[in-house]
């Protein structure tokens, strides 16, 4: 419940708090100031006892106005009180006139605006009538006067009171644009982190998958005719089941892979070295190493490390190849990692379709995107593929 909830303050200028202040202090001064006037003028004879005791009715009448409660009559019943016990000292000495000045913005803050408007009227119908008994004769500045300073104060603060309704709306659209912009970033943001580990847990054990499963069906095949080496195979698929899991680990916590956590110039083409390694018949794999080896930021050499690892999970997958060759290329501002293989190929167009090849090659392209690279897929039906990345070797750390 809002301050003008509580005290029963509604009107246009409900929401200025200081100007309450202001006024209680100005319309005490000048009731003050009409009270000794016309004790000045008068004495304290009956009317003067009147006047005074009205003067004080009126004084604590309208100090309790921040006590009124949050009910829709207390508002009306104040105003009604104060205006008339105004109205009555103001036509029994003309110098209680001055009093309508604060007391009309008093209203202004308690009753709605058509109420306070008329309220405005009357109190302005009665400063004129009291004016015209102190004229000799009928002055028109007496009638004109009270009535256009009336309009143009009430005119002018309900021009202010829009300009600030306005305002509150465009504050209050503005925050819940804002609202929406977060809500919509944390949106975005959960999105691209869960578009993050399914690419890079595709990629990063995608490749170890497939070499487990190559490695068990040659277990089957040899676990009665030649056991030690079906033992072999088993062995080395427990290594990369236990490697890949470590590697699941640190894709989660966003960790470049263990094979680079020496950021040596040699450290990546030893990684991709053991990457080719592992790939067992009937593919064969080759690694070859372009230009002068150079230290490769960590995040580019992940980049690399995980896409080589993605293509090749495709060719063991998908391709049915029986040669894939792994070239990396040093130049001065970037570093290109091509994986071709001889397998069946395909139509790019197919990309596009929701197939599991379809999926890793798009993390890659979105990897090497979010690093400034880029990324490319040439292939068709019967001549094998070829996938490349190049990333620059600037990239911020």
């Amino acid at each position: 419940m809002s301050v003008s909830d509580r005290t029963g303050v509604r009107g246009i200028l409900a929401p200025v708090a200081r100007l309450d202040r202001w006024l209680y202090v100005v319309f005490l001064v000048v009731l003050a100031t009409c009270v000794l006037r016309y004790l000045e003028r008068h004495g304290l004879g009956p009317d003067g006892v009147l006047v005074l005791v009205g003067a004080g009715l009126l004084a604590v009448a309208y100090s309790l106005r921040p006590l009124l409660p949050a009910r829709a009559w207390w508002p009306a019943l104040w105003v009604v009180t104060v205006v008339v016990l105004w109205a009555l000292l103001t036509l029994a000495a003309p110098s209680f006139a001055w009093c309508a000045a604060p007391l009309a913005f008093a209203v202004l803050q308690v009753l709605p605006f058509r109420a306070a408007v008329w309220v405005v009227v009357l109190m302005t119908a009665v400063v004129t009538a009291a004016e015209l008994r102190l004229a000799d004769g009928f002055d028109p500045t007496v009638v004109v006067g009270p009535i256009g300073i009336a309009v143009v104060a009430v005119v002018v603060y309900r021009a202010l009171q829009r300009e600030s309704s306005a305002r509150q709306r465009l504050l209050d659209e503005l925050t819940d644009a804002q609202a929406d912009l977060l809500s919509a970033q944390h949106r975005a943001g959960a999105l691209a982190e869960r578009n993050r580990l399914s690419r890079e847990i595709h990629d990063s054990i995608g490749q170890r998958l497939a070499s487990i499963t190559l490695l068990l069906a040659a277990t089957e095949q040899d676990w009665e005719r030649r056991p030690g080496l079906a033992h072999d195979h088993v062995r080395v698929a427990a290594t990369t089941a236990r490697d890949g899991l470590d590697e699941v680990r640190r894709v989660v916590h966003d960790l470049p892979p263990v094979e680079l956590a020496d950021d040596t110039a040699d450290a990546l083409p030893l990684a991709l070295r053991q990457l080719v390694d592992e790939i067992r018949p009937p593919l064969e794999a080759r690694l070859h190493v372009h230009g002068e080896p150079a230290p490769v930021p960590a995040d580019v050499a992940g980049a690399l490390l995980r896409s080589a690892r993605g293509a090749l999970a495709n060719v063991i997958e998908h391709s049915g190849a029986r040669h894939v060759a792994v070239s990396l290329t040093f130049q001065p501002d970037e570093v290109r990692l091509d994986v071709r293989d001889d397998g069946s190929g395909f139509e790019p167009d197919e990309l596009r379709t929701p197939a599991d090849r379809g999926r890793g090659i798009a993390g890659i392209r979105d990897r090497a995107e979010g690093l400034g690279g880029r990324a490319s897929v040439e292939s068709a039906p019967g001549e094998g593929t070829t996938v490349s990345i190049a990333l620059p070797t600037d990239v911020p750390r």
